[in-house]
């Protein structure tokens, strides 16, 4: 076997830690026309405007997201709303009639 010069080592060890500890790029924003792209960006449009200050149920919110030309199904909104009322959401989710209802964190 033959043995690795100590100017081979070095080389090798900037290309390693050249790789491993360069900073990470910084992430561009979203472009303003995808922002609210299928039925999650419905609700975060909806979201933006202030629709959630007052309690909605997932019809209201379908209703709603009809007029702006979002046409999806009761299941993909309704996942959409699950989905952004998580602990660390925007939205806030409880049962009330043994319905969900949807209102804007403060």
């Amino acid at each position: 076997m033959k043995e690795p010069k100590l100017e081979d080592i070095v080389i090798r060890l900037e290309r390693l830690e050249k790789t491993v500890l360069t900073a990470k790029r910084p992430q561009e924003p979203r472009r303003s026309d995808e922002a609210f792209v299928g039925p999650s960006g419905g609700v975060h449009l909806l979201i933006s405007q202030g629709f959630f200050k007052t309690k909605r149920r997932l019809g209201e919110v379908r209703t709603s997201l009809a007029k702006y030309g979002y046409h999806y199904g009761a299941p993909q909104v309704q996942t959409a709303l699950n989905r952004l009322s998580t602990r660390t959401g925007p939205l806030a989710v409880f049962k009330e009639g043994g319905k969900k209802i949807y209102v804007r964190r403060k």
